[in-house]
C-alpha cells in the first residue's frame, strides 16, 4: 500500500509537469498586446511569476535531454509521443520519467526503510509511465477513428463545391475536433514546408497507425494517378467505416460481461490478498516468508495474468 501510495503520488507529479509543459507552450503563441497588458495588471503579473517557474523547469529538463536527443530509444519515443499527442520529445521524457523514478524511490525509502522497495518502485513508477502513453495512443487511435467517417464526409462535400483537396483538408483542420483537426493542421503544415501531398498524407498515415485511414490514403493516392470521382469514393469508404464502427460498439456490448470478467479476474485476488493483510497479518505473511507460499503466490500471479490473457482474447474480436 506504501509503495502504491508513492507511486501515484510519482506519477501526479508527472502529470503536473505535462500540464505544465502544454501550459508554457500555449502560453509562448501569445500576442504582444497580452504581454503589454501583464505590466499594468497584479493578477497577470502573478501569473508571469508562475510562468517563469514553470519556464526554468521546462528548460531544466529541455538542457537535461539534450545528452540523450541520439539515443534510438528517444527516436522511437518521440515517434511513440507523436501518436500519443503528447506534446514531449523522447529525450524529454526519459528525463521527466527518470525524475519521477528518483524521487518515488526516494519517498518510498523515507516511509519504509527499506531499500529493497525503492528499486521496485522506481522501476513500476516507468512502466506506469509507458503504460499510459500506451493507453494514450490507444485512446486517441479511437477518437481518430470515430472521426473519420465525419472527416470524409466533409472532405467530399468540399469536393462537390468546389474545393480543391488540399482546400477541403484545411476545411477539416479548422472546422472538426481534435485529434482529426490537428492530424490534418500537420498536414497543411508539412505542404506549406514543401512536402509533397503524396508524402504528407503517408506520413499522416505512419503517424496515425489506422487500418481504416490506410484504406482512405491509398484511395486518395490511386484517385490521383488514374482520376475518378474521389467524392464518390470517399463517401463509399464513409459508409464502410460508419458501418466498421457501429459493429464494433453492437460487439463490444455484447462482450461486456467478458471483459468485465476480465478485470474481476485480475483485480479480485489483490483486493483479498489487501484484505488478509489488514485482518490477518500473520497468516498472510506466510506467503512471503515460507518457501512454499511464495512458490504458490508466483504460480498464482502467473494463472491470474494467463486467464486475463485468454478471456480478453476471447472477447477481442476483428472487425
Amino acid at each position: 500500500m506504501i509503495v502504491l501510495i508513492a507511486a501515484m503520488g510519482a506519477v501526479t507529479t508527472f502529470f503536473f509537469v505535462i500540464f505544465s509543459v502544454l501550459f508554457i507552450r500555449r502560453n509562448q503563441s501569445i500576442n504582444i498586446f497580452h504581454r503589454l497588458r501583464r505590466h499594468f495588471d497584479e493578477n497577470a503579473n502573478r501569473l508571469q511569476n508562475k510562468e517563469d517557474i514553470m519556464q526554468r523547469a521546462y528548460n531544466f529538463i529541455q538542457r537535461a535531454s539534450k545528452p540523450i536527443e541520439d539515443w534510438n530509444l528517444s527516436k522511437k519515443l518521440d515517434f511513440l509521443l507523436k501518436q500519443a499527442g503528447i506534446p514531449l520529445f523522447g529525450a524529454e521524457f526519459i528525463v521527466i520519467a527518470l525524475i519521477c523514478a528518483i524521487f518515488g524511490g526516494i519517498a518510498v525509502y523515507i516511509i519504509t526503510f527499506n531499500i529493497t522497495f525503492a528499486p521496485l518502485t522506481s522501476l513500476g513508477i516507468i512502466l506506469m509511465l509507458f503504460l499510459w502513453v500506451r493507453m494514450k495512443t490507444q485512446r486517441r487511435l479511437k477518437a481518430f477513428t470515430e472521426q473519420l467517417g465525419d472527416c470524409l464526409t466533409t472532405v467530399a462535400n468540399a469536393l462537390r463545391a468546389g474545393y480543391s483537396f488540399q482546400q477541403a483538408m484545411d476545411v477539416v483542420a479548422k472546422e472538426m475536433e481534435p485529434p482529426m483537426s490537428t492530424e490534418f493542421e500537420r498536414v497543411s503544415t508539412d505542404i506549406a514546408m514543401g512536402v509533397t501531398l503524396e508524402d504528407a498524407l503517408e506520413q499522416m498515415n505512419r503517424r496515425v497507425g489506422s487500418p481504416d485511414y490506410d484504406l482512405v490514403v491509398t484511395a486518395v493516392l490511386i484517385q490521383r494517378e488514374i482520376g475518378g470521382n474521389l467524392a464518390q469514393i470517399l463517401d463509399t469508404i464513409s459508409d464502410t467505416i460508419n458501418e466498421r464502427i457501429r459493429m464494433k460498439r453492437e460487439i463490444k456490448a455484447l462482450t461486456a460481461q467478458g471483459r468485465f470478467s476480465a478485470w474481476v479476474l485480475i483485480v479480485l485476488p489483490f483486493v483479498t490478498a489487501a484484505f488478509c493483510y489488514v485482518f490477518n497479518h500473520d497468516q498472510t505473511m506466510l506467503l512471503v516468508t515460507e518457501e512454499s507460499g511464495r512458490i504458490a503466490l508466483a504460480v498464482a500471479v502467473i494463472m491470474e495474468f494467463i486467464g486475463f490473457i485468454v478471456i480478453r482474447r476471447i472477447v477481442d474480436i476483428e472487425i
